[in-house]
């Protein structure tokens, strides 16, 4: 499949964390950039985005659209080959999870993927996805074939009840790969991420979940200790190359798990104490599991016995080699996207020295 470097790109929810990378290295390389956000008009919202089309050789037009409106994303699409759809709700605190979680990411899927289904210019597709599609916890990376997950596996164990989240961007990717083979105009592209760290373009942007943790790791909430929770890491940086890749490089197909570190949370502490050490609280060692079991379900609703069980000294693993053998994809250390990460909560003075 051959992509046209001179027409368009769309981008949805292009303010978001990890699409304002997307669009920066799109602006970069020179393309035009159809920028599809909620609202155009909030200055507050796309000035960082502004910023990066007058410094780069390409251009940016922004596009009004909502996930649950029908056809709203046609306009921003008219003359593209390649969409990437990013737009998704992703919040881990929700009172009706139907509602805000599963309706805006399946609802929202279905409505870009009708548009480029009507739109004669899309060739490809790329969709945010995550390797929460691909599990809940990390006894399931564990339980996978070989001791890993891969591209080939599937989240069965998150529900509307449990971890709805995970159970949304499952639902959603489903709900693409079952319409990109009810059609043969574009091809589907996933790139699946797992905790996105890294610094935001847009610095006021730090109500991430990422930046949630990392203010727990460096705000004095784990000072006595972090627990070994284990999770899968990535520089949002490096997602955003890895979207590039996906929607420029032919032969791309597939999911592509864009995970760069194995780690948990007491790693990610104490990766950054050699630099800030002398001033934050961060966690040296690590919090016993059965203290967890004890108070985790009291101090935070979402620390279930469960979640507990399923996550707290179980290692998180993920075989990454696909995107890195078919796209090129060097990760970013450990240590650089942390620190990069942690500097910016420090810089808009979110946390403070001890």
């Amino acid at each position: 499949m051959n992509i046209d470097n001179t027409k368009p790109v769309m981008v949805t929810g292009a303010n978001g964390y990890i699409a304002s990378w997307l669009v920066k290295k799109l602006l970069d390389e020179g393309r035009t950039v159809h920028a599809a956000v909620r609202n155009p008009k909030n200055e507050k919202k796309i000035a960082h985005l502004i910023k990066a089309g007058a410094s780069s050789k390409g251009a940016i037009k922004f596009f009004a659209s909502d996930l649950l409106e029908e056809g709203s994303y046609r306009a921003a699409m008219e003359g593209c080959e390649i969409v990437y759809h990013t737009a998704s709700p992703f919040t881990i605190d929700v009172k009706d999870p139907q509602k805000e979680l599963i309706d805006p990411a399946v609802n929202g899927t279905e409505n870009v993927l009708n548009s480029a289904n009507e739109v004669s210019s899309v060739k490809r597709v790329v969709l945010t996805s995550s390797c929460a599609a691909i599990y809940t916890d990390a006894i399931d990376t564990v339980n996978a074939p070989g001791g890993k997950i891969t591209e080939s596996v599937w989240n069965k164990t998150a529900s509307l009840d449990y971890q709805p989240y995970s159970y949304s961007k499952t639902l959603a990717e489903q709900k693409a790969w079952e319409m990109a083979k009810a059609q043969d105009k574009w091809d589907l592209v996933t790139v699946n991420p797992p905790g996105v760290f890294g610094p935001p373009l847009n610095p006021h942007n730090t109500t991430s979940e990422s930046m949630n943790i990392l203010k727990m790791l460096g705000g004095g909430d784990m000072k006595m200790g972090a627990p070994k929770m284990g999770i899968g890491l990535v520089d949002v940086r490096d997602v955003a190359e890895a979207h590039y890749r996906a929607g420029y490089t032919p032969s791309a197909s597939g999911r592509y798990i864009a995970s760069g570190h194995n780690t948990n949370f007491l790693e990610m502490g104490k990766v950054l104490l050699p630099k800030y050490g002398n001033k934050y609280p961060l966690p040296k060692k690590a919090l016993p599991k059965w203290l967890l079991m004890l108070v985790g379900p009291i101090t935070n609703k979402l620390f279930t016995r469960k979640f507990i069980r399923n996550n707290v000294n179980v290692p998180w693993k993920a075989d990454n080699s696909k995107i890195r053998k078919e796209l090129g994809i060097e990760f970013r250390s450990l240590q650089e996207t942390m620190e990069d990460s942690f500097q910016v909560l420090i810089d808009e003075e979110i946390i403070k020295a001890k």
